[in-house]
């Protein structure tokens, strides 16, 4: 079992995707857990889900995923699972927040919120991610020779 979850494709296709969205998830898990970016930090956004009625173990597993997971993404240890967890959140985020303002993002700041086309995009990244695996030149792979 833990052979198939390690088990990548060689080539170079889920390199570029896993960077990709670490590169873009990265700075997001940077301000939850940190505050780095205009984040509100651990404890404030730990507060955040909280008043949005989401359990305290799922706020603790979207900070960890969106911190931890981005970086197992980018050494690609544990490429398939960190996608899954960045999916979920990206589904999650899509169903609970963003549809209803529709697709688009809220370039102009005359929208109540943003749309979901960003997390649509990062979610099918990741989905692609857990098929593949992490690829070439990941601890994944090497674990695995």
């Amino acid at each position: 079992m833990f052979r198939l979850l390690l088990n990548t494709d060689p080539s170079l296709v889920p390199l570029v995707l896993r960077l990709t969205l670490a590169a873009i998830i990265l700075p997001h898990g940077a301000q939850k857990l940190f505050g780095w970016f205009g984040g509100y930090g651990f404890k404030g956004t730990m507060g955040f889900f909280t008043s949005m009625g989401m359990p305290a173990p799922v706020g603790l597993l979207v900070i960890l995923t969106e911190s931890v997971g981005a970086v197992a993404l980018a050494i690609g240890l544990f490429g398939r699972l960190a996608a899954l967890g960045v999916a979920c959140i990206m589904i999650g985020a899509i169903l609970l927040v963003h549809a209803k303002h529709g697709f688009f993002m809220n370039w102009f700041g005359n929208k109540q919120g943003e749309g979901y086309e960003y997390h649509l995009l990062a979610a099918a990244i990741a989905a692609a991610l857990v098929v593949t695996g992490s690829g070439i030149w990941s601890l994944d792979r090497l674990l695995t020779r």
